[in-house]
């Protein structure tokens, strides 16, 4: 990995861990079978897509902190942080550039991957 490239990893992931954290800077999806949860099971898989930090080399290959995997009961849930141009058309030339990408969170079952 180039330097150029490790450093557009580390603005990358320090990006989408804001965003992941807070849920502004981009947009957050839910699939359909996570909006029938009960609500009190789609606040959990929320608090705890903010919260996730259990990033390793077997979730995380590249250090970006683009997917997590959370556990809400019966339930096994996936994030997954894509990046698209300002007009969500096409992906992303530079998705460390904040000024030409817009971050969109999918948040699914797994079962739905």
């Amino acid at each position: 990995m180039t330097v150029l490239s490790q450093t557009k990893s580390v603005e990358i992931r320090r990006l989408n861990d804001a965003f992941r954290k807070s849920f502004v800077g981009g947009r957050v999806l839910l699939t359909r079978s996570v909006q029938s949860l009960p609500p009190f099971v789609v606040v959990d898989i929320l608090a705890q897509v903010r919260g996730f930090d259990r990033f390793e080399k077997g979730n995380d290959p590249y250090g970006e902190h683009d997917f997590v995997s959370v556990q809400s009961g019966e339930y096994l849930v996936y994030g997954k942080i894509d990046y698209y141009d300002k007009a969500c058309l096409y992906g992303s030339e530079d998705p460390s550039d904040p000024e030409q990408t817009t971050r969109v969170l999918t948040i699914m079952l797994a079962e739905d991957y």
